[in-house]
Order: C-alpha cells, then sequence, then structure tokens
C-alpha cells in the first residue's frame, strides 16, 4: 500500500493584494501541493483559497491542515485594519494570543515570538522566497538598463546606512536620501511614506535621491517579508528620484517581470545588493 507524501504539501497563509497569488503560482511549479488559506476581508477572492478564515478564527484552520498531514506553513500578503469581528479569537486562537503577547518585546520579536508559538504546536514556519527564490532578485546588481551614477552611489550608502539604523531600532525598513535623508518608514509603512515624499517634492525639476528597502539586522524573513512591486517603481518615479534598492534574496519582487520593465520606461534604476 503506497503511503501519502506529505513531505510536499505547504499552507499558504493569504493577506491582500497580489504577492499571494505569485507565491502560490511558483509553489505550484516548485512542486509543493499548495493549500491556500484566505483571510477574510483580506484575501482576493479570485485566489480561490481552500478557506477562508478570520484573523481570529484559527482554530478551524488548524484542525484542517493537521487533517490534511500538512506541517509546514507560509505567510504571504498584506493586511489592513481588520474589523474588530475578524479579531474575535476562538479558543485556540486566544490561547495562542496570550503565550504571544507573553513573549513579544516589539514589532519584529512580536513575529518571532508567533513563530515560536505555532512551532511548538508542531508546525514548521517557512520563507517562502527560500522555497520560491525566483519571488526575489537571486543575484545582485543592477536589474535594470538604468544605472547608478557616482552621485547616486553616495545617496545609496546614506541609504543603507540609515536603513540599518532604523531597522535595528526595530522603526522600519525603507528610507528616502537625496544628500539628506527625506523620509524615514514608520508605523504608516513603505506606500505612506513614498506619498509623504512624493508631495513634498512636486516642484523637483531633476531627478535625484534613492528609495532604499533593506532587510532589518536580524529580522525574522518568515512572515515580516519586505516586498517592492510596480506600484513601489510609480511612486519612485513620481518622487523624482532616480533609483531604488533593495537587497538580494529577502525582498519579495512581485511581478518582477513588469516591475524592471516599468522601471526601464520611467527611467529608474534597481540596485540589488548581498548585504
Amino acid at each position: 500500500m503506497k503511503t501519502e507524501n506529505t513531505d510536499k504539501k505547504i499552507a499558504l497563509v493569504a493577506g491582500a493584494l497580489d504577492l499571494p497569488f505569485f507565491t502560490r503560482d511558483a509553489l505550484r511549479r516548485a512542486g509543493w501541493d499548495v493549500f491556500v488559506i484566505g483571510l477574510k476581508n483580506f484575501v482576493d477572492m479570485r485566489l480561490n483559497p481552500d478557506m477562508v478564515i478570520r484573523l481570529g478564527g484559527a482554530g478551524r484552520a488548524v484542525r484542517a491542515v493537521r487533517r490534511l498531514g500538512i506541517k509546514k506553513v507560509v505567510f504571504v500578503g498584506a493586511l489592513g485594519h481588520p474589523n474588530l469581528s475578524d479579531l474575535r479569537p476562538d479558543f485556540w486562537s486566544l490561547r495562542m494570543l496570550l503565550k504571544i503577547i507573553k513573549h513579544q518585546r516589539g514589532y519584529d520579536s512580536m513575529a518571532v515570538a508567533f513563530n515560536k508559538v505555532l512551532e511548538k504546536q508542531g508546525f514548521e514556519i517557512v520563507a517562502a522566497q527560500d522555497l520560491a527564490p525566483e519571488l526575489t532578485f537571486e543575484t545582485a546588481g543592477v536589474q535594470t538598463k538604468k544605472k547608478p551614477t557616482a552621485s547616486d552611489e553616495k545617496n545609496i550608502a546614506r541609504a543603507i546606512e540609515v536603513s540599518h539604523l532604523i531597522g535595528a531600532a526595530d522603526i522600519g525598513a525603507s528610507v528616502v536620501v537625496d544628500k539628506h535623508v527625506l523620509g524615514v518608514e514608520a508605523a504608516e509603512g513603505t506606500a505612506r511614506m513614498l506619498e509623504r515624499v512624493v508631495q513634498m517634492r512636486t516642484k523637483v525639476k531633476r531627478p535625484s535621491g534613492v528609495f532604499a528597502k533593506m532587510t532589518k539586522p536580524n529580522q525574522d524573513l518568515r512572515i515580516d517579508i519586505p516586498a517592492i512591486g510596480v506600484d513601489t517603481v510609480n511612486a519612485v518615479a513620481a518622487a523624482h528620484l532616480r533609483g531604488i534598492v533593495v537587497n538580494t534574496k529577502t525582498c519579495f519582487v512581485v511581478d518582477k517581470e513588469n516591475v524592471i520593465k516599468q522601471a526601464d520606461k520611467l527611467g529608474i534604476f534597481i540596485l540589488a545588493l548581498d548585504e
């Protein structure tokens, strides 16, 4: 009698936007049997999730994946402001929440505590970019036709330095630099930070400066994963910046082919770094 192989089964917990689509498809191409769990009021239902749960209703999903013999779990997709009714925890979620709160000491440590709690329940939390590296820039270097100039290199160095500083302080991961620091990501997120920079630079005539979205030091990349997409490229161009700097292998590039195509169209460089 042939036993069922569960080694290539994985549960994908999907939030909003397009990243869950690209992640699901990349995992399937890599040979994974993907069970999609959509988060209510966030997941795009065109993803056709196998089940949909409230943020506070994880108990039903846990029972389902255990019945299917799934031990690996991956989290992708954005979360906005949930409805209070979605946060109402079931018994399983309440117990897990209390354990997470007990061990967390900040935003990053909350993600670490969340992972540890799930691991103690017998699950392995994995990073999607490790299983499907095609979702990132896999090799370092300039990814676009446009190349950084010597002036850009100075802004890049400063942006990396500041990004690491705010990342180490668990403030954010994104920064905009044009000789001086023009924007730092905080609780509002990257998109809102770029919106502020766009508003500040409406009278700028000649593009200059860079946007950097770097991995935080010691960041747990299994849940809180940096990402850029076509919208990022458009915002950088609207802010009259010259380029984007990200890490290789750890920053999601949503719809990578079109990201590069749009950057080339708008004259934006994209630089991927191993550091």
